[in-house]
């Protein structure tokens, strides 16, 4: 009888280890996923530069001749997207990506203040591509934002945090704007 209570002593511990392996290993995989998420979406936005980076600069070709007085905007386009192409991180990437989103804002603003300018196909071409690729990167910032907020929201709560603090998984960073971002672009000629 005293064996057969060890038996039971011994089956309740492997149980309740069992358990608790379980348990950690469900949360670490979850965090795991979580992270890869915030990875993946971060190269969806990388995507939306890269698309950005190769197509803006086509049409702004085709859109050049009828725009000639509007040579420092193109010029600072051209610069920013030379900045992004030799990025070679996430940071500087981003900042380059700020730069090429300020010297389109300050094309658009140039745009809407000279109506002839729009009636050209080209221009009009070059309009539409731009506001539809800065909506899919403003889209995928977005998405990228909330996948940082549920990851860094996880590992921040108990006891998520002990085991993220374990397994040396830190908080990421949310994509921000540009410095500035928030004045309108000012167009002189």
């Amino acid at each position: 009888m005293k064996r057969f209570g060890w038996l039971i002593a011994i089956g309740v511990i492997v149980l309740v280890v069992a358990i608790i392996g379980l348990s950690l290993s469900g949360t670490y995989n979850s965090l795991v996923k979580k992270s890869q998420a915030v990875d993946g979406q971060w190269a969806q936005v990388e995507t939306q530069y890269q698309r950005r980076y190769d197509l803006i600069p086509r049409l702004v070709e085709s859109a050049k001749g009828i725009m000639n007085q509007e040579k420092a905007v193109f010029d600072s386009i051209a610069q920013a997207r030379t900045k992004y192409g030799q990025a070679a991180t996430s940071d500087a990437k981003a900042a380059a990506a700020g730069e090429l989103d300020s010297a389109v804002s300050r094309l658009l603003v140039i745009v809407e203040n000279y109506p002839d300018l729009k009636s050209d196909k080209a221009v009009i071409a070059l309009m539409d591509e731009l506001a539809g690729t800065e909506n899919r990167i403003s889209v995928e910032r977005r998405r990228y934002n909330d996948l940082v907020l549920d990851y860094n929201t996880t590992i921040k709560t108990f006891p998520t945090n002990l085991i993220a603090g374990t397994f040396g998984f830190s908080e990421k960073q949310y994509f921000k704007s540009a410095t500035g971002a928030d004045q309108a672009p000012e167009v002189k000629f």
